[in-house]
């Protein structure tokens, strides 16, 4: 049986007007594994307000983290985007989801694909030693519409130096705007299938052999790739079969 316990915000950070990041202590929490995602939320006029976020943080931290959209008319995060230090928030002690590095086939090259706050879970995968141990080269995703809503991109453009023990060197950051200029401009879906995201990172093309996947972002974003990687031969993994991609499908609009 689950239990919601109560943990207080510590940090808080604004990225944009649609997203912004906090953190918790983490007196209660059981172990988790990196990608996975957990129930919380707010207590509002006498109801608990609650709704899947990823951990940013990784299962080794002291602290949470999470990564949130910001809307109006979000039963939630409406109300979730004013917290301030202090405040109380529930998290349910039980986690779970579908990006997990297990579920996945041996393989060369792990690509996390990401849109949006669709980024939270990877934050915490590429903070985990295990993710370097199993793939040579990990390569992180991350598309949005503005610039200002790359969330952490200064952390992930130095990664590489601070976290030099984890990745070994061997992270790539690869991002891309749908909606203003940029180096690297246009949905990621396209860079993926016209195999330009493989070849700017050094690899002629998609190898289901050697390749894997894990995908986090909108529900156009799943549906495109999951009918893509499964037309060239891949098979989406889960905990009782691996395969050559997982997909998460917990978040849409909250």
């Amino acid at each position: 049986m689950t239990s919601i316990n109560i943990e207080q915000v510590t940090d808080i950070h604004h990225w944009s007007d649609k997203t912004f990041s906090f953190k918790t202590t983490r007196k209660f929490l059981n172990e988790f594994n990196n990608g996975e995602f957990a129930m919380i939320g707010i207590e509002h006029e006498g109801k608990k307000l609650m709704r899947a976020y990823s951990f940013v943080s990784a299962n080794y931290e002291d602290h949470l983290e999470f990564l949130s959209i910001k809307l109006k008319d979000g039963l939630l995060t409406s109300k979730l985007q004013k917290i301030k230090v202090g405040d109380e928030i529930l998290v349910r002690d039980k986690s779970t989801g579908t990006l997990i590095i297990d579920d996945l086939l041996p393989g060369r090259n792990l690509y996390l694909i990401s849109t949006g706050t669709g980024l939270a879970p990877f934050m915490s995968i590429i903070k985990d030693s295990k993710t370097y141990e199993r793939f040579d080269k990990v390569v992180l995703t991350h598309t949005v519409q503005y610039p200002e809503e790359l969330a952490y991109r200064s952390d992930l453009e130095s990664f590489n130096v601070k976290w030099k023990k984890v990745t070994q060197g061997r992270l790539i950051y690869f991002n891309t705007l749908s909606k203003a200029q940029w180096p690297r401009e246009g949905r990621i879906t396209n860079w993926i299938k016209n195999e330009k995201l493989t070849s700017e990172i050094g690899n002629e093309s998609i190898e289901p052999k050697l390749d894997r996947f894990m995908v986090c972002g909108s529900t156009g974003l799943n549906t495109d790739l999951i009918e893509y990687f499964e037309s060239i031969g891949m098979q989406q993994g889960n905990s009782k079969t691996p395969g050559e991609f997982v997909v998460e499908k917990a978040f849409v609009r909250r």
